[in-house]
């Protein structure tokens, strides 16, 4: 680990979190390029998080797990992706699906502690299923055009859900429905194994490949009543979701692992017009600066949001406009950290054998997470003109 990795450690439970994920990073690292260009699942990835018992990470302390904070579940994020940026995300959608639910005990408390159990003891995978072809991502207020109705007592879903991460390995979606009855939105908790649900291998993107965000297809789908998990309530203001912090986490890593990577180049390569490697060069070092300042405020707004969720746990329904202001700030600071590495590089950082051009089409991804940025902008413009 480098100095940017030490940067934000607060004590010695996270450093030795952080220096046994950095031997997982740089594990995922070798096989970053290969998943990428198969656009394969990365299954080898996730077989060794299981082993090593990252799945539990966010599962409360009293029910087995780690219960980690939002703060350590970021530096375990950040990590990961300066390894491989789709295992990252991934993970994050199951780890942060998993604090959100111990932190708003939204579900009943068994039906919880069974799939805390379950991750635990069988390693099951978990991850919502939510945006649609037509509706588009529910951050922007599409009502889902899946439905769910009653019959004999059993709930029946028919529907179609994109942008599915994870969907090769998972073992549980949790699907958002209209409930044709009353028209309410309800979140129905799906196992993989229940008949009429398969997926449809369309996820063929320019970057963040390896999450397999392939289709969902539900076609008359039988649940039990008690699969309804939660029926949603009308929000009046932006809700704040800290867990998602865990994309600009992703995001943010990514940029790290480019700036290394063009710092490594610098160090080494020297062109027959100089004497020396181009590390001495003072425009070169500018940018590296450049990078290294950009990725401090960067990360330095994220850890100060995170510390402040899990500070004040009461403030927590006001920070709805400090997460998206962090998303986006940070996201974007990513992007623009690895556009300074590929200058430093130079052509050489378009070579397909070069981790730069992978790290350029997986950071792009990020601006097109929740919530992107013109959302952010409108709900910070709105509050302005409120007061």
């Amino acid at each position: 680990m480098n100095y940017l990795d030490e940067q934000f450690i607060k004590s010695d439970n996270q450093k030795k979190l952080l220096t046994k994920t950095d031997g997982l990073c740089k594990e995922f690292s070798l096989l970053a390029d290969k998943h990428d260009q198969e656009g394969s699942f990365p299954f080898d990835n996730f077989k060794r998080l299981k082993e090593e018992g990252y799945l539990r990470l966010t599962i409360p302390g009293e029910f087995g797990g780690y219960g980690a904070s939002l703060y350590e579940f970021l530096l375990v994020q950040e990590k990961i992706a300066q390894g491989d940026a789709p295992t990252s995300l991934s993970l994050g959608w199951h780890l942060g699906l998993i604090m959100h639910l111990r932190e708003t005990q939204k579900w009943d408390i068994e039906t919880f502690k069974n799939v805390c159990k379950e991750i635990i003891n069988e390693n099951k995978l978990i991850n919502s299923a939510a945006t649609e072809p037509n509706s588009g991502s529910p951050a922007r207020g599409g009502k889902p055009e899946t439905l769910a109705s009653k019959r004999d007592g059993r709930w029946i879903i028919n529907g179609k859900k994109i942008f599915t991460s994870l969907a090769p390995a998972l073992d549980y979606f949790i699907v958002p429905a209209t409930i044709e009855e009353t028209g309410e939105i309800g979140d129905f908790l799906i196992p993989r194994s229940a008949k009429g649900l398969s997926i449809e291998e369309t996820w063929n993107t320019l970057g963040m490949r390896g999450t397999r965000s392939d289709d969902l297809l539900l076609q008359e789908v039988d649940l039990p009543e008690e699969a309804l998990v939660e029926r949603k309530q009308k929000k009046e203001k932006p809700s704040a979701q800290g867990w998602l912090l865990h994309i600009p986490a992703c995001y943010i890593g990514i940029a790290i692992a480019a700036r290394n990577e063009a710092v490594k180049f610098a160090k080494t390569y020297q062109p027959t017009s100089l004497t020396h490697p181009i590390k001495e060069v003072p425009e070169v070092r500018r940018k590296v600066a450049e990078m290294d300042l950009k990725l401090t405020m960067a990360r330095t707004f994220m850890y100060s949001t995170a510390e402040k969720w899990d500070a004040l746990p009461e403030d927590r329904s006001n920070m709805a406009y400090d997460l998206a202001a962090t998303k986006t700030i940070v996201t974007n600071a990513a992007v623009e950290v690895v556009d300074l590495a590929m200058r430093i590089v130079g052509g050489q950082s378009l070579f397909n054998s070069n981790p730069l051009q992978r790290y350029y089409r997986d950071v792009r991804a990020g601006l097109h997470n929740p919530p992107s940025d013109d959302i952010t902008l409108k709900i910070l413009g709105d509050r302005a003109f409120r007061e």
